[in-house]
């Protein structure tokens, strides 16, 4: 098989990819997916969130125990199936602040500034509230639809929006447009009342074209090197059978944080001690490849509601959850179209990074569930399905700019093994005091009048908590928002740990570039999957300009 293209993973920004190199009828692109086709029902229905981690379409990775937690391993839950990440997280839509950007063009990559990388944040969206919205960061053309949720909404989200008022932080009705500090309704990637992933807004458009073949259950087994250039790709069929397939132009990596630098070790890129742990030829030293791993973090902060159905809990019964499944198959309308998640709060902690040009920097966001996440011990945090049946209400505050850092490497030369994340967790104690500075910041939310005929008051953590008992606090529940990012960091060749450079490319190498989350130097202020799409959109004018 001869192919222009070889795309590895069709997640977010493999499916871009695959839709704007596809459209020149004389590109030929090939993509590899690990997982299946995206026919699993719960893909679709936005409540149904729940029912993925775990699932079929969950690579359901663990990271190495976490020393600043007291010996815990993380879940890292992975999207398995067309889509990736896209097909199995919140839907949340959040482009990050304009300085995570800056950020990334002061560091030695010009192209990157956040007035560089709008217009592709807007070719992509076709936004439903364009009209009502500032019409210079917001686009209605693109293929990926965003809309606020319009066909249910807990009374709680409102309230939720008041009380961060009241306690001082400004109402901002698009965290997405000209300021990203302040409190409003979430924006999600929902059409219809069905998730609208990456696959379904890029993908299935280009798949009629007959110069785009899509290969699923195809895992990638290593890079075909000739003479410091990539000319293909091997992987393993569902049939477990090995094959190969050869690109005339390039082979992109956008197999994400985890797997892309993983798939780079596996065909002998990347620091010698990993390679030669695993008894992987060296082909080319690259030290920063698998390196730089950050990734955001939240606690949570629970009420028991006063008012029996004023939260979602209330679908969670097998009883409602019929009910609910009956209206949004019939209707499209109800519980079942929304997110686990209803409102947002982007803020500033004593901690943040002073900056003078733009004052808006955040370091903590506020992620509002119409949920009780349950005390300690009665659920698994990352598992609704198993949280108590009682109506409540969660504020999950998030720590956005780490300063720890970790690496993900080869457990062994076998490329059906999960590689190791070690991710660090709070190895650095200004991570501590952060999210310390959040959960007091969410106490004083949770307290505000707005909330008051809602709330039987906080009952998670204690209200009265020491600074001590809050950290405790963060070790009994804390989780990771499953943003992984960072361990191909974008950079110039004087970088060290730099593993692309500002077109994407693999530095010291032909034919091979990496377009996924692993390119981000820095994380951004946010939830990741809109940056990612942003980057792939990027990518592929960066790959047509070569042509």
């Amino acid at each position: 098989m001869n192919f222009d293209y070889i795309i590895v993973g069709a997640g977010s920004a493999g499916c871009v990819l695959a839709n704007r190199l596809s459209a020149d009828p004389q590109t030929s692109v090939l993509l590899l997916e690990a997982g299946g086709p995206d026919t699993k029902m719960e893909i679709h229905i936005p409540a149904a969130y729940t029912k993925l981690h775990g699932s079929s379409v969950d690579w359901g990775f663990w990271t190495e125990p976490q020393t600043a937690l007291d010996g815990r391993r993380m879940y890292q839950p992975r999207g398995k199936t067309l889509g990736g990440c896209s097909s199995t997280n919140a839907m949340a839509y959040v482009r990050g602040n304009r300085s995570d950007y800056d950020d990334w063009a002061a560091v030695g990559n010009p192209g990157w500034a956040y007035e560089d990388v709008l217009p592709y944040f807007i070719r992509s969206e076709h936004n439903e509230q364009y009209g009502q919205l500032d019409a210079r960061y917001h686009g209605h053309e693109g293929l990926l639809n965003v809309t606020y949720a319009t066909r249910f909404k807990t009374p709680l989200a409102d309230a939720f929006v008041d009380s961060c008022v009241q306690v001082g932080i400004p109402p901002n009705a698009d965290y997405n447009g000209a300021e990203q500090q302040g409190t409003g309704l979430f924006q999600f990637t929902i059409k219809n009342g069905r998730r609208h992933s990456a696959a379904t807004a890029f993908l299935v458009p280009a798949l009629n074209r007959p110069n785009l073949k899509v290969i699923t259950h195809a895992h990638a087994k290593q890079i075909l090197i000739q003479s410091d250039r990539a000319v293909g790709v091997e992987f393993i069929t569902g049939k477990n059978q090995t094959q190969q397939a050869m690109a005339r132009k390039e082979v992109i990596l956008s197999a994400g944080a985890f797997q892309s630098p993983q798939l780079l070790m596996l065909s002998g890129l990347g620091p010698i001690d990993a390679l030669r742990s695993a008894g992987v030829p060296i082909k080319k030293e690259l030290p920063g490849v698998g390196q730089n791993l950050q990734d955001h973090l939240f606690s949570g902060v629970s009420c028991l509601s006063s008012q029996r159905g004023s939260s979602a809990n209330f679908h969670l019964k097998p009883i409602n959850q019929l009910k609910g499944l009956a209206q949004y198959m019939f209707s499209k309308k109800g519980p079942m179209t929304i997110s686990p998640l209803e409102a947002v709060a982007f803020l500033k902690t004593e901690h943040a990074r002073p900056d003078a040009a733009n004052p808006g920097r955040v370091d903590m966001q506020l992620h509002f569930a119409p949920v009780h996440f349950g005390t300690y011990g009665e659920a698994d945090f990352y598992d609704l399905t198993t949280y108590p049946v009682t109506d409540g209400f969660t504020v999950l505050p998030t720590l956005l700019k780490p300063k720890s850092r970790g690496y993900v490497s080869l457990r062994s030369a076998n490329p059906l093994d999960a590689p190791v994340i070690q991710p660090n967790y709070f190895t650095e104690e200004a991570d501590q005091q952060v999210m310390v500075s959040g959960l007091r910041k969410t106490i004083e939310v949770m307290k505000a009048d707005a909330f008051r005929p809602y709330s039987l008051g906080i009952n998670v953590p204690t209200v009265h908590a020491s600074d001590d008992d809050l950290w405790q606090h963060v070790l009994n529940i804390v989780e990771t928002v499953y943003h992984p990012v960072g361990t191909c960091k974008m950079g110039q060749a004087s970088d060290e740990f730099a593993v692309v450079d500002t077109k994407l490319r693999v530095h010291g190498m032909e034919g091979l570039r990496v377009v996924d989350a692993s390119v981000m130097p820095t994380i951004v202020s946010g939830n990741t999957n809109a940056p990612v799409i942003m980057i792939a959109e990027k990518a592929a004018d960066l790959i047509l300009a070569e042509k």
